[in-house]
């Protein structure tokens, strides 16, 4: 994606709202989910989640790729090419046959659905409440000629009551459970529509056994990153196997793939992209702070003429303040976004 197709694409979503006004009610959701009770004006954790990827989906893609996660990282290998690794691995490990049914839960733009479709063999239905990431998964499939073998559920992950009991043969939710306001009830439904037997994969963001909540930094980059994520809270990696084992499943496998990269044949840490362009052939200057900090004053000033919509400069502002929470996270070693699992509905 284009300087272009970034503008195009933006003026379609934020379709001449207060994008400036937007951006400062989204900072603010922290606070107003400590102050609201229940009620009519009960915070609503589900839109905020909504509201980020509204503001910051584009930017994502431009800066990211079409799959919005994270990867262990090789210096032998492009961000892109360690993320088709990565989604590799998952394929292989839900032993994904030609004909199955597959949930993808949170299947944001479809970047990890169409490698799982082509190489898998198999029918793919993404769940999600975005409208916009639905429309622009709808899209992108179509254009790769995949819309034959994937359909969409427009809801929340948390209640799929529209899907029967036992319906997939298998399932995976890549950094998007994470959002969940309650982690145990997102993986009993996930458990619900799986059949007997069905494998699952998640990757999850979460806390190390670094952490240390006594510590005022720790507990400072961790605000900054729930702020930033749009994140309700952040698990550890023992409390999501305890909430995967009451909803019912059976964990067979749990790995910090960020600890486990960093051996010597994969030497690059998982926020290296956002830090410098050093060590991660085929980065874009935009992931980088310097670029991120060029690209916020020429916002500015392509919002003057009318290029890009007004307040655009103020979502990379948002977008830098979380990818330096990234860096200090992972620097600290108190964070990873790789948490990857394998559970197992039991027979």
């Amino acid at each position: 994606m284009g300087l272009r197709e970034l503008a195009t694409g933006l003026k379609a979503t934020y379709r001449g709202t207060d994008v400036a006004g937007r951006v400062r009610h989204f900072n603010g959701w922290t606070d107003r989910a400590i102050r609201t009770g229940t009620g009519a004006t009960a915070y609503d954790h589900a839109k905020t989640v909504r509201d980020y990827y509204d503001l910051c989906g584009e930017f994502m893609v431009f800066g990211w790729s079409e799959s919005l996660h994270f990867a262990p990282l090789s210096p032998e290998e492009s961000l892109e090419e360690s993320q088709i690794r990565h989604q590799r691995l998952m394929i292989d490990k839900l032993e994904l046959r030609e004909g199955m049914t597959v949930i993808d839960v949170g299947c944001g733009i479809g970047g990890p659905m169409r490698r799982v479709v082509r190489e898998g063999g198999v029918r793919v239905v993404g769940v999600n409440n975005n409208d916009l990431q639905l429309d622009k998964a709808k899209s992108l499939n179509a254009e790769a000629g995949l819309d034959h073998v994937v359909d969409y559920l427009a809801c929340s992950f948390m209640d799929m009551s529209a899907v029967a009991d036992d319906t997939f043969d298998r399932g995976y939710a890549i950094e998007s459970t994470c959002h969940a306001p309650d982690k145990v009830s997102a993986f009993a439904e996930i458990h619900r529509v799986l059949k007997p037997g069905a494998l699952f994969w998640g990757q999850e963001m979460c806390l190390t056994d670094r952490f240390d909540p006594d510590d005022d930094r720790h507990r400072a980059i961790e605000h900054e990153l729930m702020h930033g994520i749009a994140l309700d809270g952040i698990a550890t990696t023992g409390e999501v196997n305890r909430a995967l084992e009451e909803a019912g499943f059976e964990v067979l496998e749990g790995k910090d793939r960020a600890v486990a990269q960093n051996s010597p044949s994969h030497p690059v840490p998982w926020y290296r992209p956002m830090e410098t362009r050093r060590g991660t052939p085929g980065g874009t200057l935009y992931r980088v702070p310097l670029g991120r900090k060029a690209m916020i004053g020429g916002l500015r000033l392509a919002e003057l003429v009318k290029i890009f919509p007004e307040g655009t400069a103020d979502v990379v502002r948002l977008m830098d303040r979380t990818a330096r929470a990234y860096v200090a996270g992972g620097r600290a070693g108190i964070f990873t976004p790789l948490y990857c699992f394998l559970a197992r509905k039991p027979l």
